[in-house]
């Protein structure tokens, strides 16, 4: 296969990115064409939110060509488009991609994580490496408990330091047979583990629809039994352990509503939270639970609080 390679400014990224994707390209990616020297910059925006830029001053852009594909033809039915400066076009190149094995190259980007003592999460092409403590059964008073989750388009895997947070919560203090609601539950992959840790009828809410699908398919992965489904799909009712980790805004917004859902006595587990963001969400919770930093974790927060 071969890459097309272009470079333009700031104000040509976009469209730039939606005319070759027009003209039959395979995919486009925008890179800092300044990386690795002195004027090289960051371009982020805080979690949740989109950066005030979308591109870097100076571009490079890589679109990948189709087999066979004619290079010419494509820049000529992406100028066709009129939105793109011509001169763009008159300084691209060809490189050649290399052949490689993609599913394997990918797969080794994710290995085995261990959260705190007893949990592993463990993809699917490491269910039996030999490095990895497993049980027999899901669920048991000591020892490792083996999560089988691969990576998708599902947010949840372990590795990001809220999802670590939560499930490191979840081992240490879930009360044995509590019932759980998984509030923004991604792959599922903590009403997955509440079930393995020994958590009672565990539910599990996302507004995407692709999540709740995932979660349902994770959970016949591992042989737990819970409920999924889009938020219309929820009956009334509370729960002794409810926990979401979503991000700051949504869990301000939310505030009433989780907190209406943990029953007397009951848990709640917010993550999602940068540091410099806990007193906000604790002051939005304060009528109803009040809530305190559990731990953190690289910058992160895992609030948690019980109703009176």
């Amino acid at each position: 296969m071969r890459e097309l390679v272009l470079h333009c400014q700031e104000a040509q990224a976009e469209a730039l990115s939606d005319a070759l994707l027009e003209a039959g390209v395979l995919s486009v990616s925008v890179e800092d064409a300044d990386f690795g020297t002195d004027d090289e910059r960051p371009l982020f925006g805080e979690p949740g939110t989109e950066p005030d830029v979308q591109a870097w001053e100076r571009n490079r852009v890589v679109a990948l060509l189709p087999d066979g594909a004619d290079p010419a033809q494509i820049m000529e039915e992406a100028a066709a488009s009129g939105e793109v400066d011509p001169a763009v076009f008159t300084g691209w190149s060809l490189r050649d991609v290399p052949d490689a094995d993609w599913v394997r190259l990918t797969q080794s980007q994710f290995g085995p994580i261990h959260i705190a003592e007893r949990l592993w999460i463990v993809p699917s092409w490491h269910r039996d490496s030999p490095d990895v403590p497993g049980l027999e059964t899901p669920q048991a008073e000591d020892g490792a408990i083996h999560i089988e989750l691969d990576p998708g388009l599902a947010f949840g895997t372990g590795s990001h330091p809220t999802t670590h947070l939560c499930l490191a919560w979840l081992e240490a203090e879930l009360p044995r047979g509590a019932t759980v609601l998984d509030y923004g539950c991604g792959s599922g992959i903590l009403a997955i583990a509440a079930r393995k840790l020994g958590a009672g009828p565990t539910q599990a809410v996302d507004i995407d629809a692709q999540a709740v699908q995932s979660t349902v398919f994770n959970a016949e992965v591992n042989h737990v039994e819970l409920q999924a489904m889009l938020p219309d799909g929820l009956a009334d009712g509370t729960f002794q352990v409810v926990v979401a980790n979503i991000l700051s805004n949504p869990l301000k917004v939310l505030a009433p509503m989780l907190a209406g859902r943990v029953a007397a006595g009951g848990h709640l587990v917010l993550s999602g939270v940068l540091e410099r963001q806990a007193e906000e969400v604790v002051a939005a919770y304060a009528p109803w639970i009040a809530m305190s930093v559990w731990r953190a974790r690289d910058g992160w927060v895992c609030l948690h609080g019980q109703k009176a």
